[in-house]
């Protein structure tokens, strides 16, 4: 939640509850004007759903950015199994690779840090994802 309220509004806001949102956003990008919807689901509030919910909002998606905090390691651990779970549900029903992109948060507090940057990037490598690491905070 925090990276999406920073992409949207460039303001960081460090605590969240656990809720769902579906934002719009119109951005220029190389001179075309796009519209975004970004459907931000918390991953607790993932892993206590069934299937469905999350199957209806893969099918929703054209675009996956999935988000691990490098400093917790069961956040980065579940990453795999989320992106086999996409690519089954969207690249079954065409040729076309669907665009995953692994994005590390947290760089601010490398201190902290339990998830290497080189394991993010062999992660997004092996499972043919784009790989970043930023902070919402910075």
């Amino acid at each position: 939640a925090a990276l999406t309220v920073r992409f949207l509004t460039r303001r960081f806001i460090g605590e969240y509850g656990d809720m769902e949102f579906i934002y719009s956003h119109n951005l220029t990008v190389d001179g075309r004007e796009i519209l975004f919807h970004i459907w931000d689901v918390p991953s607790s509030q993932e892993q206590a759903e069934d299937g469905s919910s999350e199957e209806k909002r893969i099918q929703w998606a054209d675009s996956f950015v999935l988000v691990y905090s490098i400093c917790d390691r069961a956040s980065f651990n579940i990453l795999p199994l989320k992106i086999q779970f996409i690519k089954a549900a969207k690249e079954g029903q065409s040729q076309e690779k669907v665009p995953i992109v692994i994005v590390g948060n947290k760089r601010d507090l490398h201190h902290q840090r339990v998830v290497s940057s080189e394991e993010g990037r062999l992660l997004a490598l092996s499972l043919d994802c784009g790989f970043y690491e930023v902070s919402a905070a910075e």
